[in-house]
């Protein structure tokens, strides 16, 4: 299977990737493909501007570093994001990602003249996996904060626009978390990249 990772984190001892290493070394174990976009390193814009508005309208983009990443996208299988949550919500690279990719005309296209209903284009994709870390804890993020990211992105976002095979695996608590935990958090990641089925 060719996995690609979209990969957010600004400072490389984080445990974001720490995760990203787990989740590389299960993947290899599983004879996956592997392709990783790193955000940070790639100095990606995140900033929608004028072009970026017309090549939604158009469906169509110029920019070449986004070109790049759409052919990225329509080659894989399954499509991975890696981020820490931060006030609730993802970062504004990783905002910027779906904002500028997930785009008519790349991600998906309209069935109806009225442009409400949306259909899948990716048709290479079997499934999207999110991983977020947060300080957070489980109960609070959920009661209180209404788990904002599976309502903005796996469901706002993916399920939206048809993708099924959606999960979303949460590390509450890290900053607080003991070494000892961190560390079977990130055998199972490793564990589980390694299946033949993500």
């Amino acid at each position: 299977m060719k996995v690609l990772i979209v990969f957010n984190h600004p400072y490389e001892g984080s445990y974001c990737n720490a995760i990203l290493e787990s989740a590389r070394a299960g993947l290899k174990l599983g004879n996956h493909e592997i392709d990783i976009i790193n955000l940070d390193k790639d100095g990606f814009n995140p900033v929608m501007n004028s072009q970026d508005l017309k090549a939604f309208r158009d469906k169509k983009t110029v920019d070449p570093k986004l070109l790049g990443y759409k052919n990225r996208l329509k080659e894989c299988q399954h499509l991975v994001f890696i981020f820490p949550i931060w006030w609730e919500l993802m970062p504004a690279l990783m905002k910027g990602f779906i904002d500028k990719l997930i785009l008519p005309g790349i991600a998906y296209d309209y069935t109806n003249e009225s442009n409400t209903k949306m259909k899948p284009l990716l048709t290479n994709l079997k499934g999207i996996t999110v991983i977020t870390t947060m300080n957070t804890p489980r109960l609070l993020y959920r009661v209180i904060f209404g788990n904002a990211i599976q309502k903005a992105l796996l469901r706002g976002t993916f399920w939206k626009l048809g993708y099924k095979n959606r999960k979303w695996i949460s590390f509450n608590k890290v900053k607080s978390a003991s070494t000892e935990r961190r560390k079977r958090w990130l055998n199972k990641i490793e564990k589980r990249f390694a299946k033949e089925q993500i």
